[in-house]
């Protein structure tokens, strides 16, 4: 008896979630449906391909062989509908997407129902993460990352660049005063970054004429909590104008140093590995980005 697709896809989704019941309910499927698929599989392979302990499931010398055999196989049958959808011009299947959540807040979800709109068949999942992360290992199709890259594996499209600028709230430059140079910022209260380090480089000179690094009062890894403190007036903080482009202009936070902040500016790029049998959809998802973003896109 031949092997199906069915239950080398329940056979891979319990390997990649861990469990039976992680399993089931990615594949939409009943935990008992789900074991029993697996348990079939197993017979007809007339091999053990997971131990099942009271904790955890492992895989076998055999099923980790299989495991490589079954991945290509559901990968070679993704790319072949991929190809007969892209004969079609409609792009179908699961595109998983990843970005730091700023960026995914204020940038890719307004964009998301635009491009719903154009590619109903593409079925999105959106991921935010603070750090750098695996595409392999976290199952992501495309990352957008912000910041000069360094895995060169990675195809990487230029998507724009991002002017970063030092802020605060009015209600806190009433409170505590606005400084003027660089030294003063020691008086305040400072919000930044625990990790990394370099996103404490802020882009203005003290008087030497070095570029001034801060240590937060406040730190936090993600960008949108430091906004958000920011907001509620809890101190100065250092952000890029994708995420600020409308507290600015609402006057919710006020740019400081205005004649002296340098010019300093973040690469964004859409990321993804060069074999990826995924091509049409990444294509179809990133041009949209760029073409909603304009030419410009993260200027005043």
């Amino acid at each position: 008896m031949k092997t199906t697709l069915d239950e080398l896809q329940a056979f891979v989704a319990v390997v990649d979630t861990g469990s039976i019941t992680a399993a089931a309910d990615q594949l939409e499927l009943t935990i008992s449906a789900t074991s029993r698929t697996l348990g079939r599989l197993e017979e007809k392979l007339q091999t053990t391909l997971l131990r099942r302990t009271t904790r955890r499931l492992e895989l076998t010398e055999e099923g980790a062989a299989f495991l490589q055999y079954a991945r290509e196989i559901l990968a070679s049958v993704d790319e072949a509908e991929e190809q007969m959808a892209a004969r079609r011009l409609r792009p179908v299947g699961r595109l998983r997407v990843d970005a730091a959540t700023p960026f995914m807040l204020h940038v890719i979800v307004p964009l998301v129902r635009g491009f719903r709109e154009r590619f109903p068949d593409v079925e999105l999942e959106l991921n935010s993460n603070e750090g750098i992360v695996d595409l392999i290992e976290k199952r992501t199709d495309v990352a957008f990352r912000i910041g000069a890259l360094k895995d060169s594996t990675l195809h990487a499209r230029p998507i724009g660049s991002s002017r970063i600028r030092i802020l605060a709230s009015p209600d806190y430059l009433k409170r505590r005063g606005t400084p003027s140079n660089a030294a003063q910022l020691a008086q305040h209260a400072i919000l930044g970054f625990n990790h990394p380090d370099t996103l404490n480089d802020w882009p203005l000179r003290d008087a030497n004429g070095t570029t001034v690094h801060v240590t937060p009062t406040v730190a936090s890894s993600s960008g949108e909590t430091l906004r958000q403190m920011a907001l509620a007036g809890l101190g100065i903080v250092c952000l890029s104008d994708f995420m600020t482009r409308e507290d600015r202009q609402s006057g919710r936070l006020v740019p400081l140093f205005a004649r002296h902040t340098l010019d300093v500016r973040q690469p964004i790029n859409a990321v993804y590995y060069r074999n990826t049998t995924l091509a049409s959809r990444i294509t179809c998802f990133v041009d949209h980005i760029v073409e909603a973003l304009g030419e410009r896109p993260f200027e005043e």
